[in-house]
Formats: structure tokens, C-alpha cells, sequence
């Protein structure tokens, strides 16, 4: 508890909290804007560091990044693009909320979700950080490659339209992810000679063109040139009554644990936990044909897990010294810079800063929340002007975002030719999410299968003799079946009914 006191007066100096509220807004802005992210901001301000306090610079770090997860779902509401990988979700129920009038509505469920994500995500971090580290520590790579497995499957079995063509996706996502250099032979896939391949297809360049360029083509092709309606009274206040939360509570409750869960086990994240949970709200409800159509659970669950999965990450990374995903290797970094040593003895070597990093984590989210609800209003502006004139700025902020992301020209012609992929796909009704997550998770599951056989020494058998890891190849196999088998059962049903 001392720790706590003295970190909570070390926050609230006013140059750190300054700083603070700067960094998070910052955070947020980044956030919101696709192709950058809160990420990128601790990328700029990581060298500045090193002239600057321990203790200060670890607060604008995770100032940033709460700020930066927190703000990538405004442009999943206001334009359909998600502002990065942490809001993919949120796309799907939040933009049609906003077509239908309802861009208020949607921010707010936005804004609580996020609070409600990251101080249940923290409070748990903070309870709880000596004692769930251990649980990963029992899992090895049988257990995350069939994790990752089941993630891809799950979202499989749950995708709108035909389960054959979601197979499709992923394993074209999967395809994706093998492009470069082996991880361990550093032998050369799929390259076809090209230099630009040889570190593999950036996740940004993929996520601008099926997401972003998609988008817009399809509007343009489709004279979706007028901006929906906005409900102006919605954009002030809280927006939500008590019976929006409790009504959603299940899914704030479940999306909340699995935000967790997917945030502490090593190399996952917030772009992985939103379309786990999305998948989990859609299974649950009682009215599974209303996700993609505005739906509230639909952003509830997205919003809570990406965000929980800010404060999950910090677990492993606090604890064992291993990254919880993408920014914390950049946190990481920072501990490295100042001398600071991660790992199992952290906690009793620096107590003080390990509770500095938690308790940013709250006060940054509390303090983001209530900057988002005060220029709520402000957010939908951009809906003031027609969509048509939108449609370059939106292709020019993905063509910078993919272009700041490798710093080559290739990948804006990437963008280019995974829109053409977009908009294939979305003609063909194919779900763009499995694509997406396999090409997320390829290169994880790639790995945890080589340490898997070779820890084993070349025994294939050990997936399913470890029990955890058979539940998960369990899961993941009745994902893909059962929806099928269940659906076929129902015709013959009908059939027999209707004679």
C-alpha cells in the first residue's frame, strides 16, 4: 500500500500530470486516426527518455498507451475504419449504429466500455499481477498453438454467410503470414525475388487496404456518397441509461475476463481479444442474427476485452519480463534504457515503480474517459461534410499510415492491391475477419508448433496428450464442425415440418 501512496503523489505532481494528460490525449488522437496508433506515439517519444526522469517517463509511456487503445474505436464508429488492430470488432456494429443514426450512442458505449475495460483490467493487474503470471507460466507452446488455433476457428464457425468460405479467408490470412524469411532458417517464402518481402507483409499495409481502400471503393461503387444522420442530442452527457449497462452486463462480464486472459498470455493483444470476444457476445446472445446491424453487445464487447487487455498485458510483462503484445516490447525497451530490469523479482526490486505503472493505468483511463466525454460533441463534425469529399482523405491518411509503418513506397502499392483483395471478397460475401486474425496469429502458430515438436522431440502426439491443449484442439474443431452439422440438422427439421 505504500508503494501505492507514494506513486499516487508522484503522479499528480503537476509537471507528471501535466505530461500525463498531454500523452494521453496525444494517444487518443493517434489512436483514432487508422493506420497510427498509441504505439507509434511511444515509438517518437521513446528516444526523448533518455533525458528525462525514470519515474515521468514511464507515465507519458503508459499515458500514451491507454490513450492510443482507448482512442482507435472512434474511427470504427464515425467512418467504419478502425483506427487499429485493437478495434477491428468495433466496426462491425458500431459504424452501422452510426448509419442509423446513432453515432451518439455508439461513442458512448465506445467511451464506457474503454473505462470499464481498463479500470477492470487494472484493478485486477494490480490484485492479482504475483498470482496469474503463474497460470501462463503453466502453459507451454502445445497449449498456445492450439490456443491460437481455436481463436481462428471460433471466429470461423461464427462468421456470417458460408463456413467454407471463412475457411477460405483464413487460410489465405495464413498464406499471407508465411510471405519473407523463415524464422529459423531465414530461408526465403514466397518473395518471388522481390526485396520488399523479405520482412514479411506489415500488418498496417494489410489492415489499410481490406479495411480502408475496401471501404471506400465499395461507398463509391455502390453511390454511398451522403453521410448518414446524426443524432445531435445523443452527443452530449453520458448518452447511455442504467438499463444500457445492465442489460449488457453478461457481455461486459465475459469480455472483461477474456480481454484479460488473451492480454496476459505472451504475444497476443488487444487486436486479437476484441474479435475473440466479439465471436463469444455473438455465441451468447439470444438474437445472434442482429450482430453487424448495430447492435449493442456487439461494441460492448469489443471495447471492454481490447481495453482490459491494456492492463492483462502488463501482467506478463511486469511479472515474467515478457511482452503482453506489440507495445509492450516498446515499454520493455524503456525498462532497458532506464536501467530497469523486468522480470519475477521486479516487483520487490522497484515496488514503487511497478505500482507507478499500474496506477497510470487507472488515472490515464479515468482521465481519457472524461476527455472523451467532454469533446464527444466534437467527434462526429467530421460527418458534417459529404462522404464523397472524405473518400481522399481517407485513402491519403492510409497511404501515409502504411507508408510511416515501413518507410517504403511498396507498401503503398501493397495497400493498393490488398484493396483490389477487399473488394473481392466483399463481393463474394467472404468475411474479412478470418483473413485477418489467421494473418495475425500465423506466424504465433507457426512457432509454438516448431517448439512444440522439437521440445518434444518430434512428437507429433504431444498436442493432444497435454490435457489443456487438447480441450483447446477440442474447441477448435467443434467450432468448425458443429455449426454445419447443427445447421444441416435444422433443415432436415424444417424439411420434415413442412411436409
Amino acid at each position: 500500500m505504500a508503494a501505492y501512496l507514494t506513486a499516487f503523489a508522484e503522479i499528480f505532481e503537476p509537471l507528471n500530470f501535466l505530461m500525463m494528460i498531454v500523452c494521453v490525449v496525444v494517444g487518443g488522437i493517434l489512436g483514432a486516426i487508422p493506420g497510427l496508433s498509441g504505439g507509434l506515439g511511444i515509438t517518437l517519444i521513446l528516444p526523448l527518455t533518455f533525458a528525462l526522469d525514470t519515474n515521468l517517463s514511464f507515465i507519458m509511456l503508459v499515458a500514451m498507451y491507454v490513450g492510443g487503445v482507448s482512442g482507435s474505436f472512434i474511427a470504427a464508429v464515425l467512418l467504419g475504419i478502425p483506427g487499429s488492430a485493437a478495434s477491428i470488432g468495433t466496426c462491425y456494429d458500431g459504424y452501422p449504429m452510426t448509419k442509423k443514426g446513432k453515432a451518439g450512442k455508439a461513442l458512448s458505449i465506445g467511451i464506457f466500455g474503454s473505462l470499464i475495460g481498463n479500470l477492470g483490467g487494472g484493478i485486477v493487474a494490480i490484485a492479482c499481477t504475483k498470482y496469474i503470471a503463474d497460470l501462463a507460466l503453466l502453459l507451454g507452446p502445445w497449449e498456445y498453438f492450439s490456443l491460437c488455433l481455436m481463436a481462428i476457428t471460433m471466429v470461423i464457425g461464427l462468421s456470417n454467410g458460408s463456413i467454407y468460405k471463412g475457411l477460405l479467408a483464413a487460410f489465405f490470412g495464413f498464406f499471407l503470414s508465411t510471405i519473407g524469411a523463415d524464422m529459423v532458417t531465414n530461408q526465403l517464402r514466397f518473395t518471388f525475388g522481390n526485396t520488399n518481402l523479405y520482412g514479411g507483409i506489415n500488418v498496417v499495409v494489410l489492415l489499410m487496404g481490406t479495411f480502408a481502400v475496401q471501404q471506400v471503393a465499395t461507398s463509391y461503387a455502390k453511390g454511398q456518397t451522403d453521410m448518414p444522420p446524426v443524432d445531435a442530442e445523443g452527443l452530449s452527457g453520458f448518452g447511455l441509461k442504467a438499463k444500457d449497462f445492465t442489460d449488457n452486463m453478461q457481455t461486459i462480464v465475459v469480455s472483461l475476463l477474456i480481454g484479460l486472459f488473451i492480454g496476459f498470455l505472451p504475444g497476443m493483444g488487444s487486436g486479437i481479444s476484441n474479435l475473440i470476444a466479439y465471436g463469444q457476445a455473438k455465441n451468447m446472445s439470444k438474437h445472434p442474427e442482429l450482430f453487424g446491424t448495430g447492435y449493442d453487445p456487439g461494441i460492448w464487447a469489443t471495447e471492454v476485452s481490447n481495453n482490459a487487455g491494456v492492463g492483462g498485458a502488463l501482467i506478463p510483462m511486469i511479472s515474467l519480463g515478457i511482452p503482453g503484445d506489440a507495445t509492450t516490447v516498446l515499454l520493455l525497451s524503456g525498462m532497458t534504457i532506464h536501467g530497469l530490469q523486468a522480470g519475477p523479482m521486479f516487483i520487490k526490486t522497484n515496488p514503487d515503480m511497478a505500482a507507478l505503472i499500474l496506477l497510470t493505468l487507472l488515472i490515464s483511463a479515468i482521465a481519457i474517459a472524461l476527455i472523451e466525454l467532454g469533446t464527444k460533441k466534437w467527434f462526429p463534425l467530421l460527418l458534417k461534410t459529404p462522404f464523397h469529399y472524405l473518400f481522399g482523405a481517407i485513402l491519403v491518411i492510409s497511404f501515409m499510415g502504411a507508408f510511416s509503418s515501413t518507410t517504403s513506397m511498396f507498401s503503398v502499392y501493397l495497400v493498393l492491391g490488398f484493396g483490389v483483395l477487399g473488394i473481392m471478397m466483399d463481393y463474394f460475401k467472404m468475411p474479412a475477419t478470418p483473413l485477418m486474425l489467421s494473418f495475425i496469429l500465423g506466424s504465433k502458430i507457426e512457432s509454438y508448433f516448431r517448439m512444440g515438436v522439437s521440445y518434444a522431440k518430434g512428437d507429433y502426439t504431444s498436442f493432444i496428450t497435454r490435457p489443456i491443449s487438447l480441450i483447446f484442439l477440442v474447441i477448435a474443431i467443434g467450432s468448425v464442425v458443429v455449426p454445419p452439422v447443427m445447421k444441416a440438422l435444422k433443415n432436415k427439421k424444417a424439411a420434415k415440418a413442412a411436409q
